[in-house]
């Protein structure tokens, strides 16, 4: 008798521990997914936003422009207003990813010690302020700081994928893992196209409306997380201090410490050799496509304005295409692909 009640009450434990996984996984998906639509907004913009700055003649823009122009020619570029256009939109896109990578591991060290959700939100605070700045860009300086801000406020990307770590259960973990690829595939589908669209209407500040809608999207997101998301970080498990943290960050900034995986070998369990040597190897096969992947995602959509004339609409739709692309091969394939059996998969 004592022994069905155990098993009775095992089982109930065990659905009660699923039916949270399944609660944060969807929260989640959709905070990522409001929040990537925001960001997406801009990037069929990108080329007509830096043409209209040129054209009104922005005295900080001019500057940056010939600095640009002077690189251009110490690298051998030919000398070509379309080929300078792609590099000085290829720089401005580099300053958001750059502040991206140093701020995103020191996001995460915070959240090992104050926990995930009030570090999420306050990620989401600078992303809001980030959008108000860029509705308000009269000039090339605004704009620019909008991005600087931006990438400094994106790391509740990671903390998303942090706060799936948290869970429990591996396969609950693995699904997690397959629907933050899902709402990355929806944002970059439908996020240029709701761009595209709300600019086609002929103002001064084409993007404002775009820019708008993002403000939005980031405020929502902002209130659904905190109303919906749980705690995932117990306090038990966080670090002591946030001094402590931010050393353990310095792994993840370092790039030789991140292609040694250094984090983990200093970790409680360390991983064999066999497996330590099967994590570089593929993480460099990741950051390699990462690396291609997201030069594509920010010189695309110059190239196809350069070269095929692509209106901000035209890019939409092709980053609609990519979108569903992504979305039809991470919800029908990838997320069917049982936990271990990732890399017998690929070899297949």
């Amino acid at each position: 008798m004592a022994l069905q009640e155990r098993e009775i009450s095992s089982s109930s434990s065990s659905a009660k521990q699923e039916q949270n996984c399944n609660r944060v996984i969807t929260i989640v998906f959709l905070a990522l997914f409001i929040d990537l639509l925001g960001f997406s907004l801009i990037l069929p913009l990108f080329p007509s936003i830096l043409d209209y700055y040129s054209q009104t003649e922005d005295g900080f823009y001019l500057s940056l422009q010939r600095g640009v122009d002077w690189f251009a020619e110490m690298v051998g570029m030919p000398p070509e207003r379309k080929y300078n256009s792609v590099l000085f939109g290829g720089l401005i896109g580099s300053i958001f990813s750059i502040l991206q990578f140093f701020s995103s591991p020191l996001t995460g060290a915070a959240s090992d010690c104050w926990g995930r959700r009030p570090v999420i939100l306050l990620t989401v605070m600078g992303l809001i302020a980030s959008y108000a700045l860029w509705a308000a860009s009269s000039t090339f300086g605004v704009f620019l700081l909008s991005r600087i801000v931006g990438g400094i406020s994106k790391g509740n990307v990671s903390l998303s994928t942090a706060i799936i770590a948290d869970l429990h259960s591996p396969k609950a973990r693995s699904r997690g893992m397959a629907m933050i690829g899902v709402a990355f595939s929806l944002g970059f589908t439908l996020g240029p196209m709701l761009g595209a669209f709300l600019a086609l209407e002929k103002r001064e500040a084409f993007y404002l409306h775009s820019a708008l809608l993002a403000l939005t999207f980031a405020g929502a997101d902002w209130i659904f997380i905190f109303f919906l998301l749980p705690e995932t970080l117990p306090r038990e498990q966080r670090v002591p201090s946030l001094t402590s943290g931010f050393q353990a960050a310095g792994d993840l900034l370092s790039p030789w410490a991140l292609f040694q995986f250094s984090a983990l070998t200093r970790g409680k369990e360390s991983p064999s050799e066999e497996n330590l040597q099967n994590l570089k190897v593929l993480g460099l096969a990741y950051f390699l496509y990462l690396f291609l992947f997201s030069g594509l995602e920010y010189t695309l959509s110059f190239l196809t304005h350069q070269r095929f004339q692509f209106s901000s609409m035209q890019q939409g739709k092709m980053f609609f295409f990519i979108g569903i692309t992504m979305a039809v091969i991470q919800g029908g394939f990838a997320r069917r692909i049982k936990p271990g059996n990732e890399i017998t998969t690929v070899k297949k």
